[in-house]
């Protein structure tokens, strides 16, 4: 996107290194980098490889939203274009990635450390491998470092990371179908509580509201400003209906639909389906102490209307179609007899 009239254009790209780790970075005035190139990035030791995913006005919006200014030193500096021999030599490291992750798993179980190495990245010229891990505690793996060292040579750094952001980093499918949120376009990492499932009348259930980085699902908050807001024109759970028949304990509530159960003290098997506004008209009432004779005189039966959406002909076909007619086969047996009887001689 060109830039707007009477603004100047970014010199700034945002590259993506290996999962979804991206970074700011200035490129010189002779070229200029758009979405989807290979470029050199330098670093303190070296320099690394990466693609670039956003170019122009927008990289702006992007560092605005990120909390990055223009003359920040988080902001790199891009060295060229990558050539044949460096995207090679990046594919070779990234081959190589698996193999040096099982390696330093084996020496940190040699040395009894409770960690888990989850990724190894290698940086774009092979001098440098950072590695990525989870722990509950605090880790001692000074001797982990010396060992990795001198079983690759080469420098090494250790990143500890959360659980949301090693499944951002391996990624997978979730539950939905879709790939997961984290590993696509999800960046801000914010807590989920149980309060969020409570809000939306889910059943608290670990294995349905967990992801698969054994915490609640992050999709668990979109949704959740709007149950609150739609939330606050009902009463509260704790709040009991009194009627001449009994009294009426909060059962469940259905939210769009604007119903709410009760049942009596003594009948907790029965459960009676009342509109909002039928329940807060006997609210209102037992506040003003105006007798209210029993629930079943604000039930209303509303129309159940079977409406399709969607209707599907496959079903009306058969599915044998698709399968190759069987020949029938004829009983022998009967005919061979049959034949016999007329060619056989008869006897004197």
């Amino acid at each position: 996107m060109e830039a707007p009239q009477g603004e100047k254009t970014l010199s700034i790209v945002e590259v993506r290194f290996k999962n979804s780790r991206k970074e700011f970075f200035r490129y010189p005035n002779s070229m200029k980098p758009h979405s989807g190139q290979v470029v050199i990035t330098e670093t303190s030791h070296g320099y690394d490889v990466g693609t670039v995913t956003l170019a122009g006005s927008l990289v702006g919006v992007q560092m605005k939203r990120k909390k990055v200014a223009e003359e920040s030193e988080a902001v790199g500096h891009i060295l060229r274009l990558a050539n044949t021999e460096d995207i090679a030599l990046w594919q070779q490291l990234r081959e190589k990635e698996a193999e040096v992750q099982k390696r330093a798993r084996e020496l940190a179980i040699a040395l009894q450390l409770e960690m888990k190495i989850s990724d190894v990245e290698f940086q774009g010229d092979g001098k440098k491998a950072t590695f990525y891990y989870t722990a509950a505690d605090r880790v001692d793996f000074r001797q982990l470092i010396k060992d990795l060292a001198q079983a690759f040579s080469i420098r090494i750094e250790m990143k500890q990371i959360g659980l949301r952001q090693e499944a951002s980093r391996l990624g997978g499918i979730g539950t939905c179908g879709r790939e997961l949120c984290c590993s696509t376009w999800l960046t801000d990492f914010r807590s989920v509580s149980s309060g969020a499932a409570r809000y939306q009348q889910l059943s608290l259930n670990p294995q349905k509201l967990s992801g698969q980085c054994g915490r609640l699902k992050c999709c668990l908050n979109y949704e959740l400003d709007a149950y609150r807001k739609a939330i606050k024109a009902f009463p509260r759970p704790e709040v009991k209906l009194h009627t001449e028949k009994g009294i009426a304990v909060f059962q469940k509530m259905d939210i769009f639909k604007q119903l709410l159960w009760y049942s009596y003290k003594d009948d907790w098997i029965t459960w009676h389906k009342i509109p909002l506004e039928a329940v807060l008209t006997i609210i209102k009432k037992n506040k003003e102490k105006l007798p209210v004779a029993s629930l079943e005189e604000y039930i209303e039966e509303l129309p159940q209307t079977d409406t399709k959406l969607f209707e599907s002909a496959v079903g009306q076909d058969s599915l044998n179609r698709f399968d190759t007619p069987k020949k029938k086969h004829f009983k022998r047996g009967k005919n061979r007899n049959n034949r016999k009887k007329r060619y056989e001689k008869p006897s004197n």
